[in-house]
């Protein structure tokens, strides 16, 4: 009825010492050594999302989602059309939108591939998103009030 839990747990301390720091990293079990009968795979490390890797994954693919969250985020600001009101607004804050989006994208993106630098750039984009759309949206709602920025619609 009861496990011998100090075995159990060298057994596992034994496994471990024996994978290489990229099985560690990865999930994956530790190779069998020659004419050991493979060990099966531990549900929870097979399950392990990142185990499985997917060009989303790539270093160069999250630098490539970022930099055009960036890209956007910077450009934005320089939105050439009438914003004010009416369809013009509406077009805006779709672009605001858009670029909150990216930054949510990039900083998923970065938190899976563990790129530090990369995440808080990300989240610097979402944040001057939502910054964006807080100067548009506040004063339309009677948070903030501003003579320029009262009506959602054009008379």
């Amino acid at each position: 009825m009861g496990r011998d839990w100090d075995k159990e747990l060298a057994k596992i301390d034994r496994q471990i010492a024996g994978m290489s720091d990229d099985e560690l990293a990865r999930g994956t079990p530790p190779a069998a050594p020659p004419g050991a009968a493979p060990a099966a795979a531990s549900p929870r490390v097979a399950a392990a999302p990142h185990a499985v890797e997917s060009a989303g994954d790539k270093p160069w693919a999250v630098y490539f989602r970022v930099g055009l969250a960036v890209a956007l985020a910077v450009s934005v600001p320089f939105w050439p059309y009438a914003s004010r009101c009416g369809v013009g607004l509406w077009g805006y804050l779709g672009a605001v939108l858009v670029m909150a989006a990216a930054g949510v994208w990039g900083s998923i993106a970065s938190w899976r591939a563990r790129i530090g630098r990369v995440h808080v750039l990300s989240l610097t984009v979402l944040a001057w998103g939502l910054s964006l759309a807080a100067v548009e949206i506040l004063p339309r709602i009677g948070y903030a009030t501003d003579a320029t920025r009262s009506e959602w619609v054009c008379r």
